[in-house]
């Protein structure tokens, strides 16, 4: 296999590791700085050049995109896709990944723990959304950051307000998220290949630090993953798109807590911890994957015109519950079941033998307006009532106005 690696720290120990574990295995490997690369576009021809010379396509490549130049870096792992390189970490995951934003909105409408976290932009609207994740102490963070850096721990909601004002003043966005007080100074890494978890650590911050960082001091010990901590890793990186990713959990009482997913984890404190060979292990699923690369299902299905690809739900009542997928029809009508989603499982290319239930949900690609016809009123979605904060009744005010402040 000819490998590259898109780093511009070719020295650092997780680029190292990956190039010996790549050499011990027979592989061609090179480091390639993002940066130097010169990206060329005309019609069916999609092309790259390095320091301005034609590249010999390689492979695969494994981006190791660090956030100063997240912009550019996975615009050169975009321009690999589209010349049919392999990724495990494809551009728009290490993008939703990298923005804690975004990465917790995709979460949040999955069934998986995350800590509360709001985001305002108004000096005004600060104070409300600090009650709203639960009072200090709150966590503050820069929406793009790595290793720790621009987390804060505020205790009172007057440094908090203070620290975030500070924070918009300099054109910073921030992220206000509830402060897990039973993960205080620890939280845990899962290692993910390929939607399994191959090795795990607890990392310990030291002294009066709260971030359990190892690039801050922390230490890291190796762990085994409790059933619930191991599927909820291998769950957030599926919904991030990342086949090669750390996850970071706090251990909430709830449960875990999603608290970050990177999309270039760091090596050396986990196989230091765990004497695992974390580099070969990603080296080789690379290789297994390399002769054939994922594509982009929608770039690639949706060119033909009147085509899509869509979800069409079976809620109760529909005359598709009780039949098997051939009895519907819906290859008769040129539509194609490509994934059944039922509950937390999700079956691929189901038998068409396979009975439907209420609260299945099809992945369907096929004639949109074939489609659009079947597909149910969307469900209203109810929000969750909180309690309202305590407003004193003054005289001229109605209870219905309080309700509805």
């Amino acid at each position: 296999m000819k490998l590259t690696i898109l780093s511009r720290a070719p020295e650092c120990y997780s680029t190292r590791r990956l190039v010996e574990a790549a050499k011990n295995r027979d592989h061609k490997v090179l480091v390639r700085d993002p940066l130097r690369f010169s990206i060329d576009m005309e019609e069916g021809e999609p092309d790259l050049y390095y320091k301005g010379k034609a590249i010999h396509v390689p492979d695969a490549i494994l981006p190791r995109i660090g956030t100063s130049i997240t912009r550019y870096g996975t615009t050169v792992v975009r321009q690999f896709e589209q010349m049919d390189v392999y990724t495990p970490n494809t551009a728009n995951g290490i993008g939703n990944s990298r923005d804690k934003l975004r990465s917790l909105q995709i979460l949040s409408r999955h069934d998986i723990g995350i800590p509360r976290t709001a985001y305002v932009s108004e000096k005004g609207d600060v104070e409300g959304a600090i009650d709203r994740v639960g009072g200090t102490p709150v966590i503050i963070k820069l929406i793009e950051g790595t290793q720790g850096v621009g987390v804060i721990l505020a205790d009172k909601p007057e440094i908090a307000k203070a620290i975030i004002e500070t924070l918009h003043s300099a054109n910073q966005n921030v992220l206000i998220q509830k402060f897990v007080a039973e993960s205080k100074g620890k939280d845990v890494r899962a290692f993910v290949i390929n939607d399994r978890v191959v090795g795990a650590i607890r990392r310990t911050a030291q002294g009066q630090e709260f971030r359990s960082n190892v690039h801050r001091g922390g230490v890291a010990t190796a762990i085994e993953l409790d059933p619930d901590y191991t599927k909820a890793a291998v769950r957030a990186a599926q919904i991030m798109g990342l086949k090669v990713c750390g996850v970071d959990m706090l251990e909430g009482k709830d449960g875990p807590q999603i608290m970050e997913i990177n999309s270039s984890p760091g090596l050396e404190g986990i196989e230091g911890a765990t004497g695992l060979d974390i580099a070969g292990e990603v080296i080789d699923f690379i290789c297994d994957q390399a002769n054939m690369p994922e594509i982009d299902l929608r770039q690639r299905l949706t060119v033909s015109r009147g085509y899509g690809v869509t979800d069409i739900h079976i809620p109760e009542g529909s005359i598709f519950v009780g039949q098997t997928i051939e009895q519907t029809g819906l290859r008769d009508q040129d539509v194609v079941v490509l994934t059944l989603k039922r509950g937390e499982s999700v079956i691929s290319n189901p038998k068409s033998s396979r009975e439907l239930q209420a609260g299945d949900s099809l992945l369907c690609y096929g004639k949109l307006q074939t489609m659009k016809s079947m597909i149910s009123d969307k469900p209203k979605r109810r929000r969750k009532l909180k309690p309202l904060p305590s407003t004193p009744v003054t005289e001229g005010t109605t209870m219905d106005e309080v309700a509805t402040e």
